[in-house]
This record gives C-alpha cells, sequence and structure tokens, in this order.
C-alpha cells in the first residue's frame, strides 16, 4: 500500500506557480473562441467602470443636490444608479455565460485531443500507468482548466482593470485621500503571500490524498470478486476509512486557511475605512473637503479590496491550473514507443498471408533496464529476455500452434505481431515486408484476435461483433452463426440486440469467448491469433468452434497459443517454447514418437484426463 501512495504523492507535487510555456500552450486552445474570450473582457471592462459611476453619483447627491435642495436631481441620480446596477448584472450575467462557454469549449477539445493521444500510445505506456491516474487526467486535471478559463484568465484580467480604473478614479478626486486609503495595501500583499503559500501546501495535501483514494478505488472495483471471496471487506473498508479521514483532514486545513484570510482582508479593509475617515473629517471640517467626496472614497475603498481578494483566489486557480496543466502536457507530450509509419498499400490484401520470425529477441521494459547502470540495454542478462532467437514460418492454409509452460513467451509471439512491442533483435514480417514499416492500422486490419481475456463493451451483442467493420445485420448474423454463437444469442430475451454489461459481465465466460470469436469472424482477416481460444467453453461449444475452424483457416493463416494440446493436435506445425526458445516444432504425431518435452506434456494432460474420468466415474 505504501508505493502506489508514493506515487500518487510524487505524481502531485506542484511546480512553479506561473510558467509562460505552459501558459502559451493552454492560451493557444482559446485560439478558435476568441471572441467569446475578447467578449467576455469587454464586458469585465464595462462593468469596472460602472463600478466607478456609483460612487460618483453618490458624491453628486450628497455635495450638489442635498444643499440645493434639487429633487429631480436627486431622483435622476437615483434613476441613473438603478439603471447602472441593471446593467452591471446583465454584463455580469453575459460575461459569466462567455467564459463558461468558453471554458467547456476549450474542456472539450483538450479532453478530445487526451483521448485520441491515449488510444495511439503503446501497450507498454499502459502496463507502466494505471488507469486511475489516466483518468484523473481527463477529468479532474481538464475541470482544474476550466477554473481557468471561467474563473481565473479572463476574470483576473477584469479584476486588474477594475483596480487600476478605481484608483484612477480615487487620485483624481483627491490624491491624499487616496494614498491614506492605500496605506494597508502592503498588509494585503502580506497576507495574500502567507495565504498563498498555504493553500498551496494544503492543495498539494488535498491532491496526493484524493489520487491515493482514486487508486484504492479503481483497485478494489476492478477485484471486487476477491474482496468478497477472501471476506476482505471489512478490512478493506477500514483502509478506506483511513484514506477518507487522511483527505477531509486535509480539506478542514485548507478551510481554516480560508477562514483565517478573509476575515483578515475585512480587518484590514475596515482599518483603511477607519484611516479614510480620520484623515477625511478634519479637511471636511476645514472646508478643504467635501462630505460628498469623503461618501466616495468610502464606497470606492470598499469596492478597491474586493478585486485584491479575488486576485488571491485566482492566483490560487493559476496555480492549480498550472500543476494540471504540467500533467496533462506531460501525457500529451508522450510518444508512442511503437512508432507507426504513414505509408499506405504496402501489403496487398488476399485470402492468407506469409507470417516469418526472423531471429527474434525481446525483454520487457528495456528502457527500464538501460537505466540501471548494473544492466546493459544492447545486452540484457540471460534471464530477462523473454524471446531468445525465435525463428519460423507460417504459410497460408497453415495453422502454426505454440505450446509451453507458463511464461515461456507464447502469448509475447502474439503480442508481437500484433505490434504491442517491436523485437529489440530481429525482425517479423509479413509476405516479405517487416510489419515495423506497415502502417499500424494496415497491419491490424489483418489480423482476426481471439484472446483468452475477452473484452466485450458496454453496448448491445450485435455492436460487439461489429465494432467498426461496416456490416449488415445479415453479415453480423453469419459470423456469429459460423462461430457457433448464433444459437446462445437467441436465447438472450432481446437477441443481438441484448445490451451487455461492463466488460461483459452480464453473460457467462464462455459466451464471452464466443461473441469474442464471432467478432474475428466479422472482420474477415487473412491473419487469424487464437490465444487460448477455446479454453472456457464446454466441450459442446468446443466442438461447434472446431467445426467452424475447419472452413474458416481454409487459405488463411493461423497462430493458435494452446494449453489443452487436444486442441491443437490437427496443427500443421507445432512449437514447443521452453524459456523463450523453440525446443521443438514438428506435428503432433512427430512430437510425440520423438519422446521430447510435448510428448512429457501430451502424456501429462492425457493421464491428468484419465484421472478425472475415473473420479468422476
Amino acid at each position: 500500500m505504501t508505493a502506489p501512495a508514493t506515487q500518487a504523492q510524487e505524481d502531485d507535487v506542484l511546480g512553479r506557480a506561473y510558467d509562460r510555456h505552459l501558459m502559451r500552450r493552454l492560451l493557444a486552445y482559446t485560439r478558435p473562441y476568441r471572441a467569446l474570450m475578447y467578449g467576455a473582457l469587454a464586458l469585465l471592462c464595462v462593468e469596472g467602470v460602472i463600478q466607478v459611476a456609483g460612487p460618483l453619483l453618490t458624491r453628486r447627491v450628497i455635495d450638489v443636490a442635498v444643499p440645493a435642495r434639487d429633487l429631480g436631481l436627486v431622483v435622476a441620480c437615483t434613476a441613473l444608479f438603478l439603471i447602472l446596477l441593471l446593467a452591471e448584472f446583465a454584463l455580469s450575467y453575459a460575461q459569466t455565460w462567455l467564459t463558461s462557454l468558453l471554458g467547456q469549449r476549450v474542456m472539450r477539445d483538450i479532453r478530445m485531443q487526451i483521448f485520441t493521444h491515449l488510444q495511439r500510445l503503446s501497450v507498454s505506456f499502459f502496463d507502466r500507468n494505471p488507469a486511475g491516474r489516466l483518468i484523473t487526467r481527463v477529468t479532474s486535471d481538464v475541470e482544474t482548466l476550466n477554473e481557468l478559463f471561467t474563473s481565473g484568465v479572463v476574470a483576473g484580467l477584469g479584476d486588474l482593470f477594475t483596480l487600476v480604473a478605481i484608483s484612477v478614479a480615487m487620485l483624481i478626486l483627491d490624491w491624499r485621500l487616496a494614498l491614506a486609503s492605500f496605506a494597508v495595501i502592503p498588509f494585503v500583499v502580506l497576507v495574500s503571500g502567507l495565504f498563498r503559500k498555504a493553500v498551496r501546501n494544503t492543495y498539494r495535501d488535498i491532491r496526493a490524498r484524493l489520487a491515493r483514494i482514486n487508486s484504492f478505488l479503481q483497485e478494489r472495483l476492478t477485484g471486487m470478486r476477491v474482496v468478497q471471496v477472501f471476506g476482505q471487506e471489512q478490512r478493506e473498508a477500514d483502509r478506506f476509512d483511513e484514506l477518507n479521514r487522511s483527505h477531509l483532514n486535509a480539506h478542514l486545513r485548507s478551510i481554516t486557511v480560508y477562514a483565517l484570510y478573509f476575515p483578515a482582508i475585512e480587518l484590514l479593509t475596515s482599518v483603511a475605512l477607519a484611516i479614510l475617515i480620520v484623515a477625511g473629517a478634519a479637511r471636511v471640517e476645514m472646508g478643504a473637503l467635501s462630505v460628498g467626496t469623503v461618501a466616495a472614497f468610502l464606497m470606492l475603498v470598499r469596492r478597491f479590496f474586493q478585486p485584491l481578494q479575488d486576485l488571491s483566489e485566482k492566483y490560487n486557480i493559476l496555480q492549480t491550473a498550472m500543476a494540471s496543466s504540467e500533467r496533462i502536457f506531460a501525457l500529451l507530450d508522450t510518444e508512442p514507443s511503437v512508432p507507426d509509419v504513414s505509408r499506405r498499400g504496402a501489403l496487398p490484401r488476399g485470402n492468407g498471408v506469409e507470417v516469418a520470425f526472423e531471429d527474434v529477441w525481446f525483454a520487457y521494459d528495456l528502457a527500464h533496464l538501460a537505466k540501471r547502470p548494473e544492466v546493459s540495454a544492447a545486452a540484457p542478462s540471460p534471464t530477462e529476455w523473454v524471446l531468445r532467437g525465435v525463428s519460423f514460418t507460417a504459410r497460408p492454409g497453415e495453422t502454426v500452434a505454440l505450446v509451453g509452460h507458463t511464461g515461456a513467451g507464447k502469448t509475447t509471439i502474439v503480442n508481437l505481431l500484433m505490434r504491442f512491442y517491436d523485437p529489440q533483435r530481429g525482425r517479423i514480417t509479413i509476405n516479405g515486408i517487416d510489419i515495423r514499416t506497415i502502417p499500424l492500422d494496415e497491419l491490424r486490419s489483418l489480423i482476426g484476435y481471439v484472446q483468452q481475456d475477452i473484452f466485450l463493451f458496454a453496448g448491445d451483442v450485435a455492436t460487439n461483433i461489429r465494432l467498426s467493420n461496416p456490416l449488415t445485420d445479415e453479415e453480423v448474423v453469419r459470423a456469429a452463426r459460423e462461430a457457433g454463437a448464433d444459437r446462445i444469442i437467441r436465447g438472450f430475451p432481446s437477441g443481438y440486440g441484448q445490451v451487455l454489461g461492463e466488460r461483459g459481465a452480464s453473460i457467462s465466460v464462455g459466451e464471452r469467448q464466443l461473441l469474442s470469436f464471432a467478432r474475428a469472424i466479422a472482420a474477415n482477416a487473412p491473419l487469424l491469433l487464437l490465444d487460448e481460444a477455446t479454453s472456457a467453453v464446454d466441450s459442446e461449444i468446443e466442438a461447434e468452434i472446431h467445426a467452424a475452424l475447419d472452413v474458416l483457416v481454409a487459405g488463411r493463416t493461423t497462430i493458435a497459443v494452446a494449453h489443452r494440446l487436444s486442441t491443437i493436435a490437427s496443427a500443421d506445425a507445432i512449437l514447443v517454447l521452453h524459456h523463450g526458445e523453440v525446443a521443438e516444432r514438428g506435428t503432433h504425431s512427430e512430437l510425440v514418437r520423438r519422446g521430447g518435452l510435448y510428448s512429457a506434456l501430451w502424456r501429462l494432460q492425457a493421464g491428468e484426463g484419465a484421472r478425472l474420468l475415473r473420479r468422476v466415474g
């Protein structure tokens, strides 16, 4: 539990409060929406001017209308003041609407870019980065940027303009009173600085604890079956309670900081007003200053400190946005470890393809190994190679089976062929062309893949079979029928329109595998990759699949990973992998007669089956 928490905490360490390079990249997202941004800024500036107009009207009423007993002027100033209040309300509504629209559109664009980029990244990236962290990038971090655009950048510029407008008005009215009012500004700056530092620390604590909660939830929800089977509900609840209380305490510290800051600013505002009254009273008594001017100053000072207080909050928003943008751009700047190419039309599409592995060596996380001084990236130790000098050829119409103990490298061969990873030595070719020179989408369009750990989307059955292929309903049904899945699908309450749960959890494992098999058939690919394709189906369904396979593999290249040797006895060639090397190769009968590793595995499985039958009998 310590390592993930530490990793999450390190991930949320804050950088600089303002980074010009990051801000330029963020503002680039506003270019398509400049009209919204400039419109909101213009409205804020007009609103800042209106803030000055109210105190000036008050001064005119007190200094001119009241002494002259001019009721008409009082009514006119009052009416104008009400109009200005309504205008300020309308302007505030309009600028809030414009900035919210700006923030939402920018947020949509950034989320779309992140999701598109995530789909380009290699599988190795997702091996190193937990899903909870990536989801946080797309949700929480982007939401923080939304706050920057709705309440930060534009509103901050508006506050600055309001400060300038009020300061100019105060200096024009009476520069002596203005300087007296400005006397507390150094203390406001000091308090705001302490506030920003305290909020920075509490924000970091909140983010770190929230990351721990997200990581904990993602892992426990995914493994809920394990938690319940082993009766760990109370223990996990206690762990979550500890994380939740830690998050609560961090929030309470943040609330304490805010609870101290705002009263402190109010106190300084009151001190400024008191200084203003004391400084103005003597001059009013001397006749050097009018009462209306003092009244106007009291209103202006009150309005002057509001933007100062808001700017401290805007600074906090800016700081959190910089931290979020740094993480988002670090993700967007991550390049796929398996580079794509743009050349098209490299492979002629036909019934079958020839696949060749030529002296292929592969080790996982070789880049990580290169950082260790005791390990050379060019020559990892023998125990670190997953595949060592693997060579074989699968021709059109042939079925090549891969067998061996767990960890022998069977699934790694499949992963390399789909270019989830690239080998460190040797090469893999299709029709004589190195697959590293084939565009990824073109390469994978040649492959129909059925894996042991089936993933189905939360949609209807037909959509899961069809995926992105432009298939008619009749073609979907035909693919399901060839896979032996049509009978089972028609048994669902809604048939092909049956909506599946997340990852297909609402149907059995065997049914999920049948749908995955139908999906591979619907793709009509010339190369089939079967990774334990029949491991979770019963004997009756397995017989249906093998009957369909006899038709499906005709003229196509098939590479099948198998644990149950009985499922690949008819393969054209069987490769027996041992510690990443091809230890034996040949047909089933040849390997059994040879009396080697395959023969031992065959006798072991046959013996286990016989013992099981005797036990059942």
